[in-house]
């Protein structure tokens, strides 16, 4: 499989971006799924999911979202909304016209979202997971829990405090904090081995990257504002939205009920014998539930 690395200059904020498969206007089929990682990860968290999506007659684009690998690190702009322009803004410079399949995991689905609040018209189907949407009550539900050892979003709440305390409590230690959560919340911790944490790890103590990386969390106040206010503006989603989440991981327990607040056709499969990192976990059956949902392969 040939994979493209570009970079994408917009608004002063420069991407990095992986493609495979026939560009829009290149003799393909013109159907493009846009995956969007989410932290500490980087769009190599889809490297082993690329090539059957490529083979299937997709044009699969990976980017690297605003602060994280490849992409720059601005100080600001880490609310959904603004990232889901990014997205945006790189779709158009590819020349992408119709309609496309998003898939978003961890926080990069908080970005997915938010995009097809903003341009419903421009998403075919949506595809979620492993996280909760900020301005729901499952998300409220889910932060509730303050017993440590029993609540698989803890981070949440020291990543996002004001501040830069936890930048100067994770310093020095990067590579064992960021390694801790693709251990601890996997169901086979061997699923990302040692070699890939060291890319993650590398990428994440790059100058500013874990500043931007926690400015993820930081923003979970406006984001639950920003989906609030979009729901009560336009209402629910209409196109077809997919909950897919690893049976070891606290995700699908809250999926329906959490998507059902903002969606209207919502579907929840599990991933089997997979914990968080699904994609790396359990990759054939993350392209056989995309398969199924977008209705078939090539």
């Amino acid at each position: 499989m040939a994979l493209r690395h570009n970079m994408f200059d917009h608004d002063g904020v420069r991407t990095h971006y992986v493609t495979a498969g026939a560009t829009p206007g290149e003799g393909g089929k013109d159907r493009t799924i846009v995956l969007v990682h989410g932290w500490p990860q980087t769009w190599r968290e889809f490297r082993l999911i690329m090539e059957p999506l490529q083979a299937d007659g997709w044009f699969v684009v990976a980017p690297d979202v605003r602060g994280a690998g490849g992409s720059s690190k601005p100080e600001g702009g880490y609310d959904k909304q603004t990232m889901a322009r990014d997205l945006k803004a790189l779709l158009d410079h590819l020349g992408v016209k119709n309609p496309v399949t998003l898939f978003g995991h961890d926080l990069g689905m908080l970005v997915t979202y938010a995009y097809a609040t903003l341009f419903p018209s421009e998403v075919e189907r949506l595809v979620v997971s492993e996280a909760p949407i900020p301005g729901t009550q499952a998300y409220e539900s889910v932060l509730a829990t303050t017993t440590f050892s029993q609540d698989p979003l803890w981070h949440f709440h020291f990543h996002g405090a004001p501040g830069n305390a936890a930048e100067q409590l994770i310093a020095g230690s990067e590579f064992a904090y960021i390694r801790s959560f693709y251990v601890k919340l996997s169901a086979n911790p061997d699923a990302i081995p040692i070699e890939e944490a060291e890319h993650y790890v590398a990428d994440y103590t790059a100058p500013g990257a874990m500043r931007a990386g926690l400015e993820l969390f930081r923003a979970f106040e406006q984001d639950a504002r920003d989906n609030q206010r979009i729901l009560s503006e336009q209402g629910k989603l209409k196109m077809p939205v997919l909950a897919i989440g690893g049976t070891a991981s606290f995700f699908l327990p809250v999926a329906e009920d959490m998507l059902s607040e903002v969606a209207e056709n919502v579907t929840v499969r599990p991933i089997e014998y997979s914990g968080h990192w699904i994609s790396e976990e359990q990759p054939e059956q993350v392209v056989q539930q995309l398969r199924e949902f977008t209705g078939g392969g090539a």
